[in-house]
């Protein structure tokens, strides 16, 4: 391993070759489509920034950081069901964040907003920014993904999930 492996692996990064997609699948064109402003019109101006001008919400200002009831975490935008509780975890970021996503329920781009590459997620089915997913989570996956607690809503197992935004 050179010293620029051994710092991408610090970093909790994976070696991608600039210009490049990810190791992951990148990000197909979601199945639910709607204009910006129709958006801006549905969220709150934080959930908006985050989800649909890729933002980041300041660590440790989520609610979500401390919620252990057993539930889902529903994208905040079209309420598809993201993470179940059993994969979250205290990462010590100061965001929510998760071992596994829900089977189909994410997808990948690469994102050089920082200069170095790294993996971004949003919602599969409206396209709505999430957060990055790193390589430093615990087992079984290793994986951390890093979540915008403005981008989830939670939704207690039992209660009925929000009906989806057309």
């Amino acid at each position: 391993m050179d010293r620029r492996q051994s710092l991408f692996s610090l970093l909790g990064l994976s070696m991608l070759p600039f210009g490049r997609g990810a190791a992951a699948a990148e990000a197909s064109k979601p199945a639910l489509v709607k204009a910006k402003t129709d958006w801006a019109k549905l969220l709150p101006p934080a959930a908006y920034h985050v989800l649909f001008e890729e933002g980041t919400e300041r660590a440790g200002s989520s609610p979500l950081n401390g919620e252990k009831r057993d539930g889902a975490f529903v994208c905040a935008a079209c309420f598809l069901p993201l993470f179940d509780s059993s994969t979250k975890y205290e990462s010590g970021t100061g965001w929510p964040s998760f071992w596994q996503p829900l089977p189909g329920a994410v997808a990948t781009k690469t994102d050089f907003k920082m200069l170095l590459p790294r993996t971004e997620y949003h919602c599969a089915r409206c396209g709505g920014h999430q957060g990055h997913v790193f390589n430093d989570g615990p087992k079984p996956t290793g994986k951390r993904y890093c979540n915008n607690g403005v981008a989830l809503q939670f939704v207690p197992r039992g209660e009925k999930l929000p009906e989806l935004r057309t």
